[in-house]
């Protein structure tokens, strides 16, 4: 790096992918992939060929069929207590433009006024993201399982939100 701009940009990269990117992979997984049903995550058989019993019980009793060839119930329900932990947001997480300790973490005024105007940012973003969900017009927003998508929402509760972008990761 040689110049500030350098600096600013490797910073710029790091934060992104600690922070945002990190976020909206890791707290999407479990409404997505939590309920194996939708989408099991290994088969235990080959699909039945043509003119086997196997593919005869498959014409007539799919579903039996479904749930034995898919991950068995001990391996799905470890799978989904995986997702719910990578998913789940602690009671006293700190997201990204917010700090709990506020402005304790350094005397200089500079950079908290630019911390604050960037946290102010962030909260802008959110509530456009909001009134863009809100808005029936923008189809796209829930798609057709009626879900907006929230993963970007800078802030969130703690539990299970799908939402929310941490000021660090864990893992």
């Amino acid at each position: 790096m040689q110049t500030r701009t350098d600096l600013i940009e490797a910073c710029t990269i790091l934060i992104w992918i600690a922070s945002v990117l990190h976020a909206s992979v890791n707290f999407g997984q479990y409404p997505y992939g939590g309920y194996i049903l939708n989408r099991p995550t290994k088969s235990m058989r080959f699909m039945p060929e043509k003119g086997t019993p196997e593919y005869d019980e498959l014409a007539t009793e799919y579903q039996k069929t479904y749930l034995r060839t898919i991950t068995p119930k001990k391996e799905s329900i470890l799978n989904m207590t995986v997702l719910e932990v990578l998913s789940t947001h602690v009671s006293d997480e700190q997201y990204l433009g917010q700090r709990i300790e506020g402005g304790l973490w350094t005397t200089d005024s500079e950079p908290i006024e630019a911390y604050n105007k960037f946290g102010k940012k962030l909260a802008e973003i959110e509530q456009n993201l909001i009134e863009k969900n809100n808005d029936k017009s923008l189809r796209n927003r829930y798609g057709p399982v009626n879900m907006p998508y929230t993963l970007l929402y800078p802030s969130s509760e703690e539990g299970l939100t799908f939402r929310g972008i941490p000021n660090s990761i864990s893992i």
